[in-house]
């Protein structure tokens, strides 16, 4: 049934001038993740919103979960949308609409317009009250709940009518990208890793650098530390990950210094390099 999503976006939104440049860069994120999806799909942006427009056949299930993984989306919304042909064949999409997505009828509803395009005849509270009647008509099992709805239908018109009903939350944030670069000392436990993630979604770029030392580091360490990138990098894009023997450098520290400040000395060498 979906061909589209409307994507939102919170942050950017109180940007200023320079907000298409977060725009951009959030639209080119969405095409980097979908790359990883079958299918060929179509990013645009307008009036604050950005639209994905699947051009051939996709799995609705895998795009979705590529689409959570980008930085700066906060809701992903599978949409219908339909010309503007008036407002009578505007009722009849909505009841479409409901009839394919929900074959259970017995819930509560609201219907909840938005009109950027000023020119339309009604305006957003008289869309509202009208599509509510004409809804309460075509299904008598439901029932306005202006507070808490089971159901909050979304239309939104612009050069286009938006329908939509379900908002799949995103991880939020800034777009990778937009916030500089950064180095990330990347290690086998938990804690480098979710510091990476919550670096990347603040907008930074990141790359990983991993002390190794054979033979005291097995080969199992430094491929856990490569799948720690990997899984890292579904979220903050593509991550170099440099990798450093230390092991000659750890043993002349061992050989020259205090025992007592080891752990101190191997740090502010770590960081000098």
């Amino acid at each position: 049934m979906y061909r589209s999503f409307l994507i939102k976006y919170a942050e950017i939104g109180v940007k200023g001038k320079n907000r298409y440049l977060f725009e951009d860069r959030l639209c080119d994120q969405i095409r980097y993740a979908l790359t990883r999806c079958e299918g060929t799909f179509e990013v645009t942006k307008s009036q604050g919103r950005i639209y994905v427009n699947a051009l051939s056949a996709f799995d609705y299930e895998e795009t979705v979960e590529q689409l959570k993984t980008v930085f700066g989306v906060t809701g992903i919304c599978p949409v219908v949308h339909v010309e503007d042909e008036g407002f009578e064949k505007l009722c009849a999409d909505v009841i479409s609409y409901i009839n394919t997505v929900y074959s259970d009828k017995k819930f509560t509803f609201k219907v909840e317009a938005r009109r950027a395009r000023k020119n339309y005849p009604k305006n957003s509270m008289e869309i509202n009250c009208d599509i509510g009647e004409v809804l309460l008509d075509a299904f008598p099992e439901m029932r306005v709940d202006v507070h808490k709805p089971d159901v909050l239908l979304r239309i939104e018109v612009r050069e286009k009518i938006y329908i939509y009903a379900t908002v799949i939350p995103g991880p939020g944030g800034l777009p990778v990208g937009t916030n500089g670069k950064g180095m990330l000392l990347l290690s086998g436990g938990i804690d480098s890793p979710v510091a990476g993630y919550m670096i990347a979604k603040r907008g930074v770029k990141i790359d990983a650098v991993y002390f190794n030392a054979p033979p005291y580091t097995s080969e199992r360490a430094t491929q856990k530390v490569v799948d720690l990138a990997r899984i890292v990098s579904k979220y903050s894009g593509p991550i170099q990950l440099h990798i450093i023997n230390f092991t000659d450098i750890q043993l002349y520290i061992y050989d020259q210094c205090p025992h007592d400040e080891l752990t101190i000395i191997m740090r502010r060498r770590i960081d000098y390099r």
